[in-house]
This record gives C-alpha cells, sequence and structure tokens, in this order.
C-alpha cells in the first residue's frame, strides 16, 4: 500500500507510522488530534494520542481547512511539499542571488507570490531570521569567506555585496566582535597569556586577554593544546604565564575537582551574532542537566536552526565556560564534541553524581565588541 493512498483505506497503516514515530512518512501523511486542535507530523516528538480522537490528512493544507493548527514542536506546515514552502525557497534563492542589493519586503513578496506580512511571518519561522538579516547574515559569511581566502578588506567587502567599507565594518563589529581586518589577520596584535594544567578530564589549557578568558581546551598532551589554541588565533601572541591566569585557572580546575559550587568567570569570546546566542544559552544549562539541540535551538526563538546550533557548538573554543558538552542528539545519544565524546561522557556523568557542582550559572558571554 503506498503512502499517497493510505489515507483512503482503513488508516491502518497510517496509525503504525504514527506509533512508531516513523520519519518515512514526514510530507506524506499528517495526524490531527480532535481533543486539542493540533496536527502533527508522524515523527512529533510529542506523548501519543488515543487512536479515537485521531484524524489522518494527506496535506498540512487538508488539515488546515479542517480546523487544525500546526504544531509549534514538529512545525508539519514546513513540509517541503506545501506552497508556503516552495516561496521560502524561492526568496531563500533569489536573497543568495542579489546580495549586493537593497532587497524590500514588499519587492521580495511580489517576486515570489507572497504578502509581505506573511513572508516576513513565514520566512522568519522557517529560516529563524527576517529576510534582510538573512542577507545581512550571506554577506558577513561571503565576506569572511574571501578574507579566510586572503583577499584585503575591500576587495573581500564588495565581492561580498556590501555597498562600501563603512557598511561591512558596521556588520563585522556587530557579528564578529572584531574589524574584518582582525578576522583577516587571525586576531593580529591580540595578546594571549595561557597555562595548562592537569586534570580529572586530562590536560587543560586556559588562554586569557586584558578581558577575560579566550580559550579553554582539552587534550591527552601540552603540544596539542598549544598547537589547537594556534590554530584558533593564527595572528596573535601567545605567551605563558602561569601567575596572570593562576586566580581563573584555579577556578576552572576547581570546578573539574568539584571543589567549587560552580564557575563564573569573565569572558572574552569572538563570534558571530548567532554564535554569541547559542554561547549565551549554553550557560543557563544547569550542570548535572542536558538539552537538547532543538531545545537550544528554541531557547533562542530560531526552532528550525538546530544544524546551525550545531555548528555553533562544534565552533565553542571555551569548554566548560561556555558548556556545550550540556547538549545532546534529541535520541538522547551523546553526540559529537570538539575534546572527544569519552570526554564529554566521563563530564556529563561527573556533572550528575552527587559529588558534582552543583547548580549554578556561568557567566554571560561578552562579545568583544560589547565589552
Amino acid at each position: 500500500m503506498s503512502k499517497e493512498t493510505v489515507t483512503r483505506t482503513n488508516g491502518a497503516e497510517a496509525w503504525a507510522a504514527v506509533q512508531h514515530r516513523d520519519r518515512s512518512w514526514d510530507g506524506h501523511l499528517f495526524y490531527a488530534v480532535r481533543t486539542t486542535g493540533i496536527y502533527c507530523r508522524p515523527s512529533c516528538p510529542a506523548r501519543r494520542p488515543k487512536r479515537e480522537n485521531v484524524a489522518f490528512f494527506e496535506t498540512a493544507e487538508a488539515a488546515e481547512t479542517a480546523g487544525f493548527r500546526a504544531c509549534h514542536r514538529c512545525q508539519p506546515a514546513s513540509s517541503k511539499g506545501t506552497t508556503t514552502e516552495k516561496r521560502i525557497r524561492r526568496a531563500l534563492e533569489y536573497i543568495e542571488a542579489h546580495l549586493d542589493e537593497r532587497i524590500t519586503l514588499d519587492a521580495l513578496g511580489r517576486t515570489v507570490g507572497i504578502s509581505p506580512f506573511h513572508l516576513q511571518r513565514a520566512f522568519t519561522e522557517a529560516v529563524g531570521l527576517s529576510p534582510r538579516k538573512y542577507q545581512d547574515a550571506r554577506r558577513l559569511e561571503a565576506m569572511k569567506s574571501r578574507l579566510r581566502s586572503g583577499e584585503d578588506v575591500g576587495r573581500a567587502a564588495f565581492g561580498a555585496g556590501y555597498g562600501s567599507t563603512r557598511g561591512a565594518y558596521e556588520s563585522a563589529r556587530g557579528g564578529l566582535g572584531m574589524t574584518p581586518g582582525e578576522y583577516g589577520a587571525g586576531a593580529a596584535g591580540l595578546t594571549i597569556r595561557y597555562s595548562i594544567h592537569d586534570s580529572p578530564f586530562g590536560r587543560v589549557l586556559i588562554g586569557f586577554t586584558t578581558r577575560g578568558i579566550c580559550s579553554v581546551l582539552l587534550a591527552d598532551s601540552d603540544q596539542d593544546l598549544v598547537d589547537e589554541l594556534r590554530r584558533e588565533f593564527p595572528g596573535a601572541t601567545l605567551a605563558t604565564d602561569d601567575s596572570a591566569t593562576s586566580v581563573w585557572a584555579a577556578a576552572v580546575i576547581g570546578y573539574l575537582e568539584s571543589s567549587h559550587p560552580g564557575l563564573v568567570v569573565p569572558v572574552d569570546l569572538h563570534g558571530t551574532t548567532f554564535q554569541l546566542r547559542v554561547w549565551n544559552a549554553l550557560q543557563e544549562i544547569p550542570p548535572g542537566e542536558t538539552r537538547s539541540y532543538g531545545q537550544v535551538a528554541a531557547a533562542i526563538g530560531q526552532p528550525t536552526a538546530v544544524r546551525a546550533v550545531a555548528g555553533a557548538c562544534a565552533s565553542n573554543r571555551a569548554a566548560l565556560v561556555v558548556p556545550c558538552h550540556r547538549v545532546l542528539r534529541s535520541d538522547g545519544a551523546t553526540g559529537g564534541y570538539r575534546w572527544g565524546e569519552r570526554r564529554k561522557q566521563a563530564l556529563l556523568e561527573h556533572e550528575r553524581s552527587p559529588a558534582g557542582p552543583e547548580s549554578a550559572r556561568t557567566a554571560r558571554t561578552r562579545s568583544a565588541a560589547g565589552s
């Protein structure tokens, strides 16, 4: 029996797909719960309803026509087959092809055949950013790519679609936490003092600027730690200095050894606006607790940006201070970790143990531009 005809028969296969949260049926089948007035994808993580309260539909539009509302958790209305989703994809393609132009919401709406109000709401819900902010983000990413390839600031700015270097500098201050030149130079001119210590989880490098901790790295050897720090800040001056970092090093190591109740330290982290939002959200997860990537995306108001959240976690330079180890996959699996999955699991077990750190918030991330 095909997925396309199942809802025109007795619904037995459809109900089985819902019971097993079968993702292969997503986009082909939608189920609605009469008692709540909500419709979902088969894979929705919500609690399973009683069979007698369920109705099946072949499209999201059909469910909405029948008076049901889209579930906020699984977002069935964003299925690739819906007309709105197709229009959003066309809007994305249009923005990508016109990064060097000023695109108004009215013009974009006319291009894809949707009202400006509906476009703003649907685009933001699907992408996590408004059309204007998405265009700004893509320009910034294009400029970063050109700077990394060795282009000078002027060439990179105009090649990425900025109308002036002034516009590029204004965008970089909010999105990078540094100027385009500093980004291209790999933090040239920055001095990072660091010290290396032993811990229950291997060797720990703690890097510090005049504003606060900029890096906490984990590895099995000191050389690996120094090499990683140099890769992260290729243009910076690195200097070992046990005395300058002793206070905050003691806080980090004490946290790992459970002799401190929480980890509250000044930080100096550079990242995009999105990364900083994710890192701030991670610092809100108490020790001993975990969140899924989807929950973090929802916490920052961008529920569809799950992959981008995972990318921000992977880009985190400050282990423990920004506790990306507390973020798991939606199925509860440990998932990846920049410093090794075994170390991630050990950290989680340590924090869950009675002797582990008590619930305490870490300091909020401050970008260099906002410090």
